[in-house]
């Protein structure tokens, strides 16, 4: 892979959006807006966080941009309440609760019949996706009932916020029918102590990983399913900052990095492309961020060149104007 930003936001907004500027929307919102929902009461578009450190996570990373805003993706948190406010406060019964959504709503449907502004048919959508998912939420985030070897498979833990555990809910929201899941995991930008951070958070994340592919697998899940790993770029070859056995670091490198692909139509076995010998710049079947799009969409059956949305007199991809389908990936 290779991308155009040196910096971490503007190659986070590149990789979620195909463009270094925020406002446009995330691939998981153009998935949603393409293939709509198969669940009802969940969101198409689900997102899950872990990681304590290093960059910090923007809201529009999972933004809707200028599609309508049930297109979004919902957080959900591993701990307490899986989302804020979703939970009805003491004393309020799910039959009042109900009532007073009635008055709302039928509020709503009358500003919207007079001023025919679509934000509002958004508004109404996502109160009743909001009620549906109070009984629907708790119960897909209980870890608890299932087995103990795949929790231990997993290393997740019930009750705790931790990768693990995202990665099996991760699972649990696929047979569900959500259609975008994006876990985001911090940690990983190691400009110093690379080799002891580096390592620790490899090691960690490796196990449930592989879990995850495992799970998906044996559940007849894989097939339909398409796995993406990886990060907005690379780092250098060469060190940064000290020079020392146990302390040294990686700067920035958007010349060249790797993703891992596996499941929903990809070709097993396949390591594609070619660097120097200095990992330094692509030499052998480079593929831009606009051919890892259309070639993911491809694989869940969207033409990348006709997923359009007009904005302001113009019609907007998440390829932009350019993105090819990478053929040597495909099975």
């Amino acid at each position: 892979m290779y991308t155009e930003p040196i910096n971490h936001d503007p190659a986070v907004t590149f990789l979620g959006t195909g463009n270094q500027q925020p406002g446009r929307p995330t691939m998981g919102a153009w998935i949603s807006y393409g293939l709509g929902s198969e669940n009802q009461n969940l969101p198409g578009y689900v997102v899950l966080l872990s990681g304590s450190g290093g960059q910090p996570t923007q809201t529009r990373y999972w933004g809707n941009g200028f599609l309508p805003g049930n297109y979004q993706g919902v957080p959900f948190r591993s701990g307490g309440d899986p989302i804020l406010y979703v939970s009805n406060p003491k004393g309020i019964s799910m039959k009042a609760r109900r009532q007073l959504l009635d008055s709302i709503q039928e509020l709503n449907r009358l500003a919207l019949g007079k001023l025919g502004e679509p934000e509002i048919a958004t508004q109404i959508d996502n109160y009743e996706m909001a009620y549906r998912m109070q009984t629907s939420v708790p119960e897909l985030m209980d870890i608890s009932k299932e087995p103990k070897e795949v929790l231990e498979m997993y290393g997740a833990e019930p009750g705790k916020a931790s990768y693990a555990n995202n990665c099996l809910l991760a699972r649990r929201l696929t047979e569900r029918g959500v259609r975008f899941i994006q876990l985001i995991h911090r940690d990983w930008d190691h400009h110093k102590q690379f080799a002891g951070g580096n390592s620790q958070t490899s090691q960690a994340l490796r196990s449930t990983l592989r879990a995850l592919i495992k799970d998906l697998k044996a559940r007849g899940l894989l097939d339909d399913t398409l796995v993406v790993w990886g990060g907005e770029f690379g780092r250098t070859t060469y060190s940064q900052g000290e020079i020392k056995k146990d302390s040294f670091g990686r700067d920035h490198h958007p010349r060249c990095f790797s993703i891992w692909m596996a499941g929903g139509g990809i070709k097993r076995g396949l390591t594609l492309g070619k660097t120097d010998d200095f990992g330094y710049n692509i030499v052998e079947d480079p593929v831009h961020v606009h051919d890892f799009h259309a070639t993911m969409l491809h694989c869940l059956g969207i033409d990348h060149t006709k997923l359009i949305y007009r904005f302001e007199g113009r019609d907007y991809r998440l390829t932009d104007v350019a993105g090819n389908v990478v053929e040597k990936l495909l099975a």
